[in-house]
């Protein structure tokens, strides 16, 4: 067992369990019952688990198993489907680093997103969060399992952000007008089993905060994951079988003013045990302008921002491939020549 970032156990309250079955039906009786229970949640740690969410059991588990087995492949493997410049694909151990000032995070990554073909208007145009997936040709089975997988996540996604709006009396559309083409994108993660020898600087994921708007994680029962509280307190977010983990990110905090809180988070895999988690993190079209809404004489905190603009950079800093791009960009970049002319 790992002798450092101790985390203490939790009560419910802390990262309630909410079931968001009277909301799946569509009728906005059901959206409103659940919608005080979400706000309680948001405005507290940020964090809450979300049962009988219409997700069958054995399709999770199925899922689970179909991620697994594309990280047992060998490294060279993995690599055909390396990450692209859209952030799609292979994340292999040690290009990514949640915070600028820790080591790079014990983790490998598969990154997808929204299926996007060569006459897609967003990919025609250049936009930089649409692009094509990177699929594994030796592993067919794993396009189908993880767009299902953000498939329900987009639409449960969608129908929180609904409730969230409900609960803020303001239109149960608001943080969904654009959402035909979401930026959502997904990551299996997979953790080693942590070496003590490693030291108290390294963690699976190092303490960040989510950079859009609403993150579900289906998680294993290893565990490993910790949630700061308001108080600067470290507690585990247990696993609970069957439910997702849903936490606020940067920009709904954003969008709603800091009413939501986006709570920082890590992962330490003290178990000895490999460790399997998938996200996906849902949020609107990319050029969804964030314009913080304010309530009453409150002042808004921020600028307006596009989803894009805010993601991307998050991008560019977090992850080592972006850098190497952008060097390589400088180095076979036209220069200008400069001559003396004695002037």
């Amino acid at each position: 067992m790992i002798g450092y970032a101790t985390a203490n156990s939790i009560n419910v309250d802390t990262i309630p369990v909410i079931d968001v079955s009277p909301m799946l039906d569509g009728n906005d009786t059901g959206l409103g019952t659940v919608a005080g229970q979400l706000r309680a949640a948001a405005e507290s740690t940020g964090f809450f688990y979300i049962a009988n969410h219409g997700v069958e059991q054995s399709w999770l588990d199925d899922l689970y198993a179909t991620g697994r087995r594309f990280f047992d492949f060998p490294a060279d493997r993995k690599a055909e489907v390396a990450i692209n410049r859209h952030h799609r694909g292979f994340i292999k151990m040690g290009e990514a680093r949640m915070d600028d000032n820790a080591r790079p995070d014990l983790k490998e990554s598969f990154v997808w997103g929204r299926e996007v073909t060569e006459d897609d208007p967003d990919y025609a145009a250049g936009k930089p969060m649409a692009g094509p997936n990177n699929w594994p040709a030796f592993m067919p089975e794993l396009k189908q399992k993880l767009t299902g997988y953000m498939d329900h996540c987009n639409r449960l996604g969608k129908r929180l952000l609904q409730a969230f709006a409900c609960s803020l009396h303001v239109d149960q559309d608001t943080f969904v007008q654009t959402f035909e083409r979401p930026a959502s994108r997904g990551a299996l993660v997979w953790y080693p089993p942590q070496d003590t020898a490693m030291g108290p600087k390294q963690f699976g994921v190092a303490p960040h905060t989510d950079y859009g708007c609403l993150t579900f994680v289906y998680q294993d029962q290893i565990g490993g994951l910790q949630v700061m509280t308001k108080a600067g307190e470290w507690v585990v977010a247990e696993p609970v079988p069957g439910a997702f983990v849903v936490n606020v990110g940067d920009l709904l905090a954003r969008w709603t003013n800091d009413c939501f809180a986006s709570t920082p988070h890590r992962v330490v895999n003290a178990t000895g045990k490999e460790r399997l988690s998938i996200a996906v993190f849902v949020d609107p079209n990319e050029d969804t302008v964030i314009d913080p809404i304010c309530i009453g004489d409150e002042l808004a905190k921020y600028p307006p921002v596009t989803v894009a603009g805010h993601i991307v950079g998050r991008f560019d800093k977090s992850f080592e491939y972006r850098q190497k791009n952008v060097v390589e960009e400088h180095r076979l970049a036209p220069r200008r020549c400069i001559r003396d002319h004695g002037d």
